[in-house]
């Protein structure tokens, strides 16, 4: 019975791309009760991640769908890059020429998705929404048909 499971979840997981499966611990013990025999972790979206990260700070997500369309990367592979300025990268379009060093003084890569995430939430602490302030007219509509008051936000 484990090994009709176990070659069931392996079909299931390439059919379906979950990243990450693991067997519950009474499978594991031979215990197979039907009712616990597997945990499936789906995979999630950037969207999903970056709405998870900014949980507390929502207009930061807002923010991230203005700026990049919740992309880290452009159609290449490849770092996004500011269309008016090519030093904005990420997600959110943290500007590398102003901000890398502190970025990396904090232990922060902008180049990948939690650094990027995370360096716009030391940002947002320091100045609010201020460095965002290009794409305002965008990220103030969303967060208005969102239904979320951040008018004391966007004013920080």
């Amino acid at each position: 019975m484990l090994e009709l499971t176990s070659a069931i979840i392996l079909l299931a997981s390439s059919i379906y791309s979950a990243p990450n499966i693991a067997i519950a611990q009474d499978l594991q013990n031979n215990n197979t009760d039907d009712a616990k025999v597997l945990t499936v972790n789906r995979p999630v979206t950037l969207e999903a991640h970056v709405k998870e990260y900014f949980n507390n700070e929502p207009i930061l997500a807002d923010i991230a769908f203005c700026e990049s369309t919740y992309r880290q990367l452009d159609s290449n592979g490849k770092i996004l890059r500011g269309v008016v300025n090519k030093d904005d990268v990420g997600l959110m379009q943290i500007n590398e020429f102003y901000h890398k060093d502190t970025a990396k003084k904090l232990g922060l890569d902008l180049r990948t998705v939690d650094g990027n995430l995370g360096y716009a939430k030391y940002l947002y602490e320091k100045e609010g929404t201020k460095p965002w302030k290009s794409s305002a007219k965008c990220w103030t509509s969303l967060s208005k048909a969102n239904g979320a008051d951040k008018e004391l936000a966007i004013n920080r």
